[in-house]
């Protein structure tokens, strides 16, 4: 602490230039390790290296650090060169009550060929407009006598990149040198961070910390230590704030917090999947299931993003038909390795709660399961309160004898019933989303999420850098939900509200047969893509050496996914 104390007064004094040359030099530290990276994740979590599902582990480790450092240098380009990031001409636009909205993806001519007609968009919260839009970018290049600052960054367990990512955002955009507690769960990658960051750590810009809980009690309450930020629960938040047992509650009842420091958080949250009702195709019904098995079982369902609440038509005729896709596409999955702690139980309390709940394969120590039509009138449901983080489905219906008026119970229901309000998703048909024109844009503005997937996955919102990544702004310690603050944001908005990205209802080739003219295939983080690996390690080539020399090998096996 007190080394990198001194290291932060150096830190601040940094020029733009050498911040780069750092990046640059990372970005190269980080295509060295990538391969045992990868290979240290799949073997702790019992995946095979040379199966499709060790892309997860490629493109939420590697790719994900390298494309978060390529985005947050070509901003540190533009201030370099005495300017803010530029956003293309049209990407600016405002919406009937004045929110002003930003299209940050794609900027550039590969992300559309990589990500053909995906769009992601960044919404402000009022006040910002296009005419100060700025003065409201990168707040820490526009003071001119910065403090020094450490900041604690208490390490997520399960998504490989979120540590080191989380310190590049309070080096790069809050300007704090940085102390690194690894979570226990994948301490195991600590020597491999360490040698990646070493031009951090030789500066006194970056410190690494190891253990349990006392090593974290310890540091939050270091003197020395100027700020925290925690990826975790909010148990662990109150915690913190307010500390432990009945005297913790109590303070927390009273808002009597024992700690006085800033604190920024990402705490996950009962993520809802939302299905607007539409003409479906047997094709349609068979990829949105993937789809929705991909949300939720993507790293084993150990994603503080993995939907767990599946909310249907009631009125709508095909959706036992598709819950009936869900099941059979989730039953077809292979096992996985519950590495997180307390998987088991979690996924026990969740059926003991829920007697309806269906068991797929009950051999395992956190067996897949699916739990359907749970009644939405039952505030005190299990499922719409507790995180399960574990591989368990919720499923519920909402009533609605139009798309419009399902769209606006459906939004009630998630801002009013469910807990947290990180990301959340909406998988709606072509057809429908032309019926309910303007009213899709106004149901996303009511819904109260950090950030929303419309036809793809809200985990698209972590891994495009541009789009900053927390919870839905104006959360009290009291009432933590899902978080304060931000991370990620490479182009350094200081007061987003939220991001929706857009993705595409059917995959190419097969939308140009419905007349949607895109060549995005199926995506290659889905978990039941053939090649999915071969494409994210290509990914990785490419954001480490640039170079269209990489993109027939990335189309070859995109498109046989």
């Amino acid at each position: 602490v007190t080394a990198i104390g001194r290291g932060a007064l150096a830190w601040i004094a940094q020029t733009v230039t050498q911040r780069r040359q750092m990046l640059g030099d990372l970005r190269r530290a980080v295509a060295r390790e990538a391969p045992r990276w990868v290979a240290a994740a799949v073997n702790a979590k019992q995946i095979d290296p040379d199966s499709p599902l060790a892309n997860e582990e490629w493109m939420s480790g590697p790719w994900a650090m390298l494309y978060g450092i390529n985005r947050l240098d070509e901003t540190l380009q533009s201030i370099e060169d005495g300017s803010y990031p530029d956003l293309a001409r049209g990407a600016l636009r405002t919406r009937p009550d004045g929110q002003l909205i930003a299209r940050v993806f794609p900027r550039t001519l590969t992300d559309r060929l990589i990500m053909n007609g995906i769009k992601a968009e960044v919404w402000m919260q009022p006040g910002v407009s296009p005419e100060n839009l700025q003065e409201h970018m990168g707040a820490f290049y526009r003071d001119p006598q910065p403090a020094p600052k450490v900041a604690l960054v208490l390490g997520a367990g399960n998504i490989s990149s979120i540590g080191p990512l989380d310190v590049l955002y309070k080096l790069f955009a809050e300007g704090q040198t940085c102390i690194l507690k690894m979570n226990p769960v994948n301490d195991y990658l600590g020597p491999i961070f360490e040698r990646m960051l070493a031009g951090f750590v030789q500066k006194d810009f970056l410190r690494f910390a190891y253990g349990g809980a006392e090593v974290g009690q310890y540091l939050v309450a270091h003197p020395g230590v100027n700020e925290i930020h925690i990826t975790g629960s909010a148990s662990t938040h109150d915690a913190i704030v307010y500390g432990v047992g009945d005297e913790g509650r109590e303070r927390k009842r009273l808002n009597q917090p024992v700690l006085k420091k800033r604190i920024t958080s990402e705490l996950g949250n009962v993520s809802p999947t939302i299905v607007l009702p539409g003409p479906w195709t047997s094709a349609d019904l068979r990829f949105q299931a993937e789809h929705v098995a991909t949300q939720k079982f993507h790293n084993a369902g150990f994603n503080c993003i993995a939907s767990q609440v599946l909310i249907l038509p009631a009125a709508w005729d095909q959706a036992a038909e598709f819950m009936d896709a869900v099941r059979q596409v989730t039953s077809e999955l292979d096992p996985r390795h519950p590495y997180y702690p307390g998987a088991g139980q979690r996924q026990s309390a969740a059926v003991m709660a829920h007697p309806q709940a269906e068991v797929l394969d009950p051999d395992t120590r956190a067996a897949r399961t699916l739990i359907s039509e749970i009644d939405p009138n039952d505030s005190d449901a299990f499922a719409f309160k507790e995180e399960f983080f574990a591989g368990v489905l919720a499923q519920t219906s909402l009533p609605g004898d139009s798309a419009g008026e399902f769209l606006a119970q459906a939004v009630d229901f998630c801002n009013q019933r469910l807990h947290g309000t990180l990301g959340s998703n909406l998988i709606i048909h072509p057809r429908t989303m032309r019926e309910l024109g303007p009213r899709l844009e106004e149901g996303l503005a009511r819904l109260r999420y950090g950030c929303i997937g419309v036809n793809i996955w809200q985990g698209a919102g972590y891994l495009l850098a541009q789009t900053p990544w927390g919870a839905f702004p104006g959360h009290e310690h009291q009432d933590i939900q899902s978080g304060r603050g931000v991370v990620h944001n490479a182009m350094l908005f200081d007061r987003p509200e939220k991001t929706v990205v857009h993705g595409h209802f059917r995959p190419f080739p097969r939308a140009l047969l419905h007349g949607q003219f895109h060549m995005f295939p199926k995506p290659p983080w889905f978990i039941t893509h053939r090649y999915a690996h071969e494409i994210a390690e290509r990914l990785v080539n490419m954001e480490s050496q640039p170079s269209i020399k990489h993109l027939p090998g990335i189309f070859w096996y995109a498109l046989r996914g």
